[in-house]
This record gives C-alpha cells, structure tokens and sequence, in this order.
C-alpha cells in the first residue's frame, strides 16, 4: 500500500508525489486538514475556499484513475497515529512545500518517525533546492531543473478502497465557509486557461501594464495563485512559455515573465535557507528599528482607512478580490513600515490573510525587502501621492472603488485634500518618510552593518551569472 500525501500540490500533472506514488497501483489519497494550519501566520478563509476548490476538481481526475480524495481531519501527529494502525507497512509519498514554521515543526515528528522506518520519501518542489545550497550555482540548477522532462501522469488504481474517511464533498459542506467576494476559483482547469489566455493575448503589454492597478488584472497572468496551491508546476510553466516563445509577438513581454519565474523560486530559496526569516529580520540588527505597534495605526491601514484615497482604494479592492499587482503590494506595505513605522512581524501575516495567493516563501522576503531590513536591498519608500498620480492619473480607479469620493477633483484626491469630507489623514508623508530615512540610514552606516550585510548576501543575495 502506498499513501500520497498532499499539501499544496494540487495537480495530477508533473507531480512526483503522485507519479512515484501510484507506480504499484495501490494507493489512497489524503489531505490532512488542520484548523490550526489555516488560522496560522497568514492564512485564511479566502486561501482555504481556492484550496477547497483546488481539491475538488482534482477528485473528479481522481475519480477517472479508480482513486478520490479523503480528508484527515487532524494534524501531522494525528495522521501518524492514524497511519501506524490502519497502515502500518505503508510507504508514504508527499512532496516537498516551503512552508511557515508552524507546518514545518508540525511535520518535523512526522518526518522523523517513518524516516526511521524508511517509509517517507519527500519528493523536492520544483526551482526550490533543499539541503545545501550553493547560491553561485542556483540559477545554473534551476534552469536544469526547469528543463527537465515533465512526470508522467500517475497511474489508476488497480482496485478502489471503501474509505472510512470523509470525502471532499462531505468537508465542504462541513466547513460552509459561504465567502461572499471576488476572488479567483481554484484548479487546474483555471491555471490552464489563464496561462494559454496569457501567451495567446494578454501577455501583450505585460511588461508596461504590470505596475498598473487598473491594467494589471487583465495584463498580468493571475497565474500566482494556482502556482502557490500547485494547481500547475512552475516547470511546466516555463515549458510551455518556451514552447510558444519562438512564435509569440509579444517576446519582450513573455521574457519580462520568464524572469518572474524565476525571481518566483528565488525569493522562495531565502525562507526555504533561512526559516528563522519569518520572526527575525534578514539582518538582525534591523530587529530593534521598530520596537513598538500602535494598534489603531494598524488597524486603519489594514482596513483602507488610512485618509488616503490611493492606499485605501489598494486595501479596498485587495479585500474584495483577494488580490492587487505587485507595485501596489510593495506600496502598501512600505507604507505600514516606513510611514507608520510599524514592526513588520506584525503586519506582515495581517496582509497575507488578504491574499489569495499567499506564499510564505515570497511574501516574508518581500515584507522584510520592503521594509528595509534585509541589509542587501537599499531602502525604498514609496510615495503614496506619487503612485496616486502614476497609477490613475484622473482618479477614476479610485472613484470606483470608493465611490464617496465621485466629485471631488483628481488632484484634490491624490493630495488628500479632501477636509472634512473624507478621512483626516493618519500621518504627514513628508515627515514620516523622512523619520523612516533618517532611522534607516543611521544604522546603515556603520561598519558592523556592512560586515553582516556581506554575510548575508553570500546566503541569500542572487547572482548574475545564470551559469557555472
């Protein structure tokens, strides 16, 4: 008997857990479901209703090869227990995930106990190296990988099992999440269909509408969270972009993507290297920059109450479809570290829970580079009034999205200049951002900064040389 275990690899396609797996024909299929996983740092309801859905079409392509799908409800430690009574000679197959330390010392045990019994094999994600990493190497080794031929399809079961667990079906009417919001559905179907629409037409632009708030719902690929819950391997991703390049009008687009593949797996690499990254900052000397959190600053920013149209418009429309392009994502959240100076620990997985497409392995690293505590990234303060003016020239994104604001002119607006009729504005740009220079430079300068900032670019800082 063989057991596949999933994760956040939600596919029949390039998926080695399954591939190895179903090679003897006789296999069941388990989700371990932990409630206390999905209210961990920065998961969320929104996350869990695209995984659910993810799950749920794979059940029917399950159903095709004589297998389904069964929940555990339980953690790491439950489903051990589980598996030594109703399992005991089972080999188990799960692959690899980067994952918040909650899930990974959960797993630990779990790990420990049937390695000892040579039970568990652990099959690497796809672009993330596990184990000694040579950075002058990685972008050599992940372009390998990426090249390598696709996992075959997993083979049917010879014969299927009567279940005493609960089937997908039966968990999603248990849980009724009844989420009323725009995000995107999940499962393979949907990953296909936004990949192929991508390279066939809405690639065209990308590199130009892809800082656009207005422009990057329909010119970026929306790939993101099908690519974090595994509903499509990055690699095969990258295959067929490679395929389709040669024939594409949009070359300079799909190469601006390409890059992002990478970039994608690359910012994964640092919390896979370093999981410490998800409490402590990159460099640690920048852990006592912000010592203190005032709950109503917070509060307001995450709620687009800010009294800035352009930022509260950002959180408004994140909150109502559980995603926003990058350059909003990297102003929301310099915002929160500079302007407001908040400890990025703390807002960190308060806007995780926002996204559907969280992953940890991104969202950390990025959080701390925009926050200016990496030591290898100069500080980058966005200027809210600036991206107002950028991003939506006459306002009319942000009259949409909050519609109280309808009359007032475009200027007005992007300068918060809006008196008594709209939220009085939590803190003065120019002050605060200069506070935030001055706090950040003052430790930048010194010697032992630097010394710590070369260590950790030898560990985490990315290459240009993409071959060894």
């Amino acid at each position: 008997m063989d057991l596949i275990i999933l994760n956040r690899n939600i596919r029949l396609r390039d998926n080695a857990a399954f591939f190895y797996g179903s090679l003897n024909q006789n296999y069941r299929v388990i989700y371990p479901y932990d409630k206390n996983y999905w209210t961990s740092n920065g998961r969320s309801k929104v996350q869990l209703k695209f995984f659910l859905e993810s799950l749920e079409e794979l059940e029917g392509e399950l159903k095709k090869l004589n297998s389904s799908i069964e929940i555990f409800e339980g953690d790491f430690t439950d489903l051990r227990n589980y598996i030594e009574v109703k399992y005991p000679n089972a080999k188990i197959h799960i692959n690899h995930t980067t994952e918040t330390n909650y899930y990974r010392n959960n797993f630990l045990a779990f790990k420990d106990h049937f390695n000892r019994h040579n039970r568990l094999f652990i099959y690497s994600d796809f672009g993330v190296q596990t184990g000694s990493v040579n950075r002058d190497k990685w972008a050599f080794e992940w372009n390998k990988l990426m090249k390598k031929k696709l996992y075959d399809l997993p083979k049917p079961n010879i014969k299927f099992f009567v279940t005493d667990l609960i089937n997908i079906t039966e968990f999603k009417n248990k849980i009724k999440l009844n989420l009323k919001n725009n995000i995107q559905r999940g499962g393979s179907s949907n990953a296909y269909d936004l990949l192929n629409s991508f390279l066939m037409d809405r690639s065209n632009g990308y590199s130009r509408n892809m800082s656009s708030p207005i422009e990057a719902e329909h010119s970026c690929s929306r790939l993101s969270p099908h690519i974090s819950f595994g509903t499509i391997s990055v690699r095969e991703i990258f295959q067929k972009l490679e395929s389709f390049y040669p024939f594409s009008n949009n070359k300079r687009d799909l190469n601006s993507f390409r890059k992002r593949l990478y970039w994608h797996c690359h910012f994964i690499q640092k919390l896979e290297t370093e999981p410490d990254l998800e409490s402590f900052s990159m460099h640690k000397m920048c852990d006592n920059l912000r010592e203190k959190e005032n709950e109503e600053f917070i509060e307001k920013w995450i709620t687009g109450q800010t009294g800035f149209p352009f930022m509260d418009a950002c959180i408004k429309y994140l909150r109502e479809n559980g995603w926003i392009n990058f350059r909003m994502r990297a102003m929301i959240m310099s915002f929160a570290s500079y302007n407001l100076w908040q400890p990025w620990q703390i807002t960190s997985p308060l806007l995780a829970e926002l996204f559907v497409d969280y992953e940890p392995g991104i969202h950390i690293p990025q959080v701390q580079m925009q926050s200016g505590v990496t030591g290898i990234n100069l500080p980058r303060i966005y200027s809210v009034t600036k991206q107002s003016r950028d991003q939506d020239k006459n306002a009319l994104w942000i009259k949409k999205v909050i519609p109280s604001l309808a009359m007032f002119e475009p200027d007005d607006i992007h300068d918060a200049n809006l008196n008594d009729d709209y939220i009085p504005p939590i803190v003065d740009l120019k002050e605060s951002s200069k506070y935030a220079r001055d706090k950040i430079w003052s430790i930048r300068k010194d010697q032992e900064f630097k010394n710590i900032a070369r260590t950790v670019y030898l560990k985490h800082g990315s290459r240009k040389r993409r071959n060894a």
